[in-house]
Formats: C-alpha cells, sequence, structure tokens
C-alpha cells in the first residue's frame, strides 16, 4: 500500500520535523516525507531534512505582497511533490484564509497547551502565570481560528514546583515529539472522522482516553 505523503513546514530547528522523519524509518509507518518548506532559509530544520534525504524547498514571505500570495507560493510547492497531509512544526506564520480552505481536513498543527486554553505565544508562561496543576501539547485540525480548529489529541504533563516556562516547554517538547508522530499515524490509517465539529478517532473502544498522560 502507498505510504501518505507528508509535506512539512517549518521556520526554525524542525524538532517535531525529526520526530517525524524518525518515526516514517520504520517499515510499518504508513507515511512518508516528501517535502519540507521552511520560510526562513537559514532555518536549521532545512539543513537536517537535507541531510535525511528529504526534498526541500525555500519560500520566503519577505517581499511578498499579502498573506495570500505567500501561501499559495507555499501550496503550490506542496503540490509539486503529490503531498496529501500538511504537518505544521514549528512554522512561525499566520495564514490567510485561503490556506486552511485550500487544505481543509488536511492540515494540522501540534499547540504547547492543553487547548482551548492559552492560545497564541508563550504559552509556558500563560500557563505558569495562571497557575495550572496540568499543561501539555495538543494536535488539531488548523482552521481559520487561530489555534482553534477540531482537537485531535492531546498529552498532559505536571506543572512542578519551581518549573520556569523553559522548563515547563521542555517537558511537553518530549511529549509533542511522541503525540505528533502517533497523530499522523492516524491519518495516515484512515481512523479520523469529524462529527458535529468533533474528531472521532476509529479504533478506540468507549470509555478510552485520548488525553495522554506520560511520566513527568
Amino acid at each position: 500500500m502507498a505510504k501518505l505523503k507528508v509535506g512539512v513546514l517549518i521556520s526554525g530547528r524542525g524538532s517535531n520535523m525529526a520526530a517525524l522523519i524518525e518515526a516514517a524509518k520504520a517499515d510499518d509507518y504508513p507515511a512518508e516525507i516528501a517535502l519540507v518548506v521552511s520560510n526562513v532559509a537559514e532555518a536549521p530544520g532545512v539543513a537536517v531534512a537535507q541531510g535525511q534525504g528529504i526534498a526541500t524547498a525555500v519560500v520566503s514571505h519577505r517581499g511578498q505582497p499579502d498573506r495570500e500570495t505567500f501561501d499559495r507560493a507555499v501550496s503550490a510547492e506542496l503540490e509539486r511533490h503529490g503531498v496529501e497531509l500538511v504537518v505544521l512544526a514549528g512554522f512561525m506564520r499566520i495564514f490567510s484564509p485561503w490556506f486552511p480552505q485550500r487544505w481543509t481536513g488536511r492540515l494540522i498543527n501540534i499547540h504547547p497547551s492543553l487547548l482551548p486554553a492559552f492560545k497564541g505565544l508563550h504559552v509556558q508562561q500563560q500557563a505558569l502565570d495562571a497557575g495550572v496543576r496540568v499543561s501539555g501539547c495538543t494536535v488539531h485540525l488548523v482552521t481559520e481560528d487561530l489555534d482553534g480548529g477540531p482537537i485531535i489529541a492531546q498529552a498532559a504533563v505536571p506543572v512542578l514546583a519551581g518549573d520556569t516556562a523553559d522548563s515547563l516547554a521542555a517537558r511537553i517538547l518530549r511529549q509533542e515529539h511522541r503525540l505528533y508522530p502517533l497523530v499522523v499515524r492516524w491519518i495516515a490509517e484512515g481512523r479520523l472522522a469529524i462529527e458535529g465539529g468533533r474528531v472521532r478517532v476509529a479504533g478506540v473502544p468507549a470509555g478510552a482516553t485520548l488525553l495522554f498522560s506520560p511520566e513527568p
């Protein structure tokens, strides 16, 4: 069976991209990384992908007349490589409405909080400032609503006494690297369906949880 072709969008080091690349090396993994696109030419993740023999493209947002023009250029690269699923991995650009409409149901993101809490930037500091005792990460479908698309799965981590934004972010990131490849596998296996604005994952028995609670 042909593997699902995944395009990964990055702006920096691409640690979640690297986790996906590693997962895709397994013979039984049903997806392959067909293309990595960065809007920053010097992003370290570009060299990481090239070192793994993965096709890369740089589409700079600078000099573009508007967001949609940039979005269309990125989409053209993805389509040229036959990408079927777009995965955001530290892609620091806000899309025009055109892009999530073009890739409806085939565009996902991982956000370092338990959405819908703490959207936007600096979310670990937001969590600490709010005094929450649990934080984590969320994989969700991307829509025009920033950090507001249907939730697919989450992983929770405790907020420990003495945590800083950096220490909490590091703990969350370890779980991002576990959760993202799992969700991509589910999508490649055709297990997701949207019902009433909520995501259902086939094969999950009644009473089971899609909130993962790994070790601290």
